[in-house]
């Protein structure tokens, strides 16, 4: 009997095989139920992927066209809904701007110290989520007890858990309470007692490790050609932040450093949004230690602008004068005169550059509302991010984005 010949080439042991197309979302769990990713895969290699947002859509800039300029506020909770207040803030100095008024240098360190607890509670947030679809549920649920900390703090201030449109074009609903810097500079030692114990469980972990270092790589260029913002561009080593580079409030008077990256993977965006959570602790300590230097009864004392033509009159006012109930009913009823005007502000949200683009022809409504997201331009870098990688790559390397889908609404 003749021998058999075993001696085949490779490829002639390979079984024939076509590009697969899959769809990935919107109903998946990682993709958050409003992204759908079409997927083209050699096995489970990603030849080719189609992002495709649009799976919210409300609205949002046709509703704040359709009230006054103070009723445009609940709105801007719902963009990043974990972090509403920095989008409160955003909007509130745009209409400022076109109104070309600032508010009280006390207001001003208000947003500034609930702005960073809201940038500490969208941190943890995306973080602690990315770890836990990684199988890390550990981290995830310590985490998420420091955002509740933070949200108590929060929540102590304006009276709201979650979507607190606490601040007012000229001001804010009310002047920070007695237990404000009390609970703020108990909580933050322990956030970070916290964000530490959960660094020490990941990064010293092969899996995590394996998992996020050099996947999901994002160059510069293609960051920079994208329009992307935050830690998704800091994370490739821009050393960008507006509230650096386009200092507004209060935030040219606090040192703080923007951390960066060097590879622009998933690992470095992890790391990024952790060190932002130290520095945004360093900029609460130093503005609660700026508030106490206000003395009671200057005009810097003060929480809202003087103008009776924006801030709404004391209730006491209200119900006892007539100047003050008509002075109430027209701004309720017919909304803040602002003059006609175009601008665009911007600042630095938990993903990176919010900008409201405002168009006033005069009156009580905004004419036109357009919204610069940070998550949409973010949104676009997932395709080089996972182009070439692995199917389950996909799961690390888009939840380091931190795709918000309320910012992502078109």
């Amino acid at each position: 009997m003749e021998p058999v010949d075993l001696d085949f080439e490779e490829s002639e042991l390979e079984l024939p095989s076509e590009p697969m197309t899959l769809n990935m979302g919107p109903s998946h769990p990682a993709m958050h139920g409003t992204i759908r990713m079409v997927l083209t895969l050699e096995g489970e290699k990603i030849k080719q992927v189609d992002v495709q947002p649009g799976y919210l859509h409300r609205g949002f800039e046709k509703m704040c066209e359709r009230g006054t300029w103070q009723q445009v506020f609940p709105y801007t909770d719902r963009l990043n809904y974990v972090s509403p207040l920095l989008n409160n803030v955003g909007y509130a100095l745009a209409v400022e701007k076109l109104l070309g008024i600032t508010v009280p240098r006390r207001c001003q360190l208000l947003r500034v110290i609930l702005g960073e607890l809201s940038r500490i509670s969208d941190h943890l947030t995306c973080n602690g989520a990315m770890a836990m679809e990684l199988g890390a549920f550990t981290p995830f649920l310590w985490f998420l007890k420091a955002r509740e900390w933070a949200w108590d703090a929060c929540e102590e201030q304006t009276g709201a858990r979650l979507t607190h449109s606490f601040f007012r074009v000229g001001g804010a609903a009310d002047a920070p309470t007695d237990r404000l810097e009390g609970m703020s500079r108990a909580i933050l030692p322990k956030i970070q007692e916290v964000v530490d114990e959960g660094a020490s469980l990941l990064l010293k972990n092969r899996i995590f490790l394996d998992r996020t270092q050099g996947v999901g790589i994002l160059s510069r260029e293609d960051a920079l050609s994208m329009g992307a913002s935050g830690p998704v561009l800091r994370c490739t080593g821009i050393d960008y932040d507006v509230r650096k580079d386009k200092p507004y409030l209060t935030y040219d008077e606090v040192d703080f450093d923007v951390p960066v990256g060097e590879d622009g993977d998933t690992y470095d965006r992890f790391m990024c949004r952790l060190e932002e959570i130290r520095q945004s602790a360093r900029i609460i300590e130093q503005s609660l230690d700026l508030l106490n230097k206000i003395k009671p009864g200057t005009p810097d004392y003060a929480i809202n602008v003087s103008d009776p033509r924006i801030v709404l009159p004391p209730k006491s006012e209200v119900y006892s004068t007539i100047e003050g109930t008509i002075n109430h009913f027209k701004l309720i009823m017919e909304g803040i005169d602002v003059p006609p005007g175009e601008v665009y502000q911007y600042t630095e949200a938990g993903n990176g550059e919010l900008g409201f683009l405002l168009v006033s022809r005069g009156g009580g409504n905004p004419w036109r509302v357009r919204v610069r997201g940070p998550c949409f331009f973010s949104l676009q870098c997932a395709k080089p991010m996972i182009l070439g990688s692995m199917l389950a790559d996909i799961i690390p390397a888009f939840g380091s984005i931190n795709m918000i889908g309320g910012e992502c609404d078109r």
